[in-house]
């Protein structure tokens, strides 16, 4: 009996480090965008692989065919709103300090470009995912994308004229 569970359990954290291995690089790069930080500097980022990588571990024998990927990027997505919510209050209201072109979308705005455009969650799994209707989904990716591509303009820095020839330097 003692063996049969050792090996199961062998057999279980094997299965675990092959899913690992392949899916944390993508893991890590969504969880880099969701919280706008820099790719080499990523402690936000690394926190929530961490914590989804080992809720997926925690749930590895319940997950009886689902996709343990879709598994852990929706516990990556709920965390990630979660924790919008307790440091910002709303996940639409604030924005954390500029660190790349995602800087400037909110963290509802990031987490659903993510989700629609990098993970390529269909607009309905999006919806039902964070709690929203399907057209609140569409209207803040559209919004995102938008504000993405088309950064706003910043004012152009001023530009100091030299003295014209021959006038009297003070």
């Amino acid at each position: 009996m003692r063996e049969r569970h050792a090996f199961r359990d062998a057999r279980r954290a094997e299965e675990f480090q092959a899913f690992a291995a392949g899916a944390a690089g993508r893991l890590l790069h969504a969880a880099t965008l969701l919280t706008a930080e820099a790719p080499g500097d990523n402690p936000r980022a690394r926190h929530l692989l961490t914590l989804a990588l080992a809720h997926t571990y925690a749930r590895w024998d319940g997950l009886r065919g689902e996709d343990p990927y879709d598994r852990a990027r929706q516990y990556l997505a709920t965390r990630f709103a979660h924790e919008a919510r307790h440091r910002y209050g709303a996940p639409g209201r604030a924005r954390p300090h500029p660190a790349g072109a995602l800087a400037r979308l909110t963290p509802l705005e990031r987490l659903v470009l993510v989700l629609r455009l990098y993970e390529g969650v269909a607009e309905e799994q999006t919806a039902a995912l964070l709690g929203l209707t399907g057209e609140r989904v569409h209207t803040l990716c559209e919004r995102a994308t938008t504000t993405v591509l088309r950064p706003p303009r910043e004012p152009a820095p001023a530009v100091e004229r030299e003295p014209a020839p021959g006038a009297a330097a003070s």
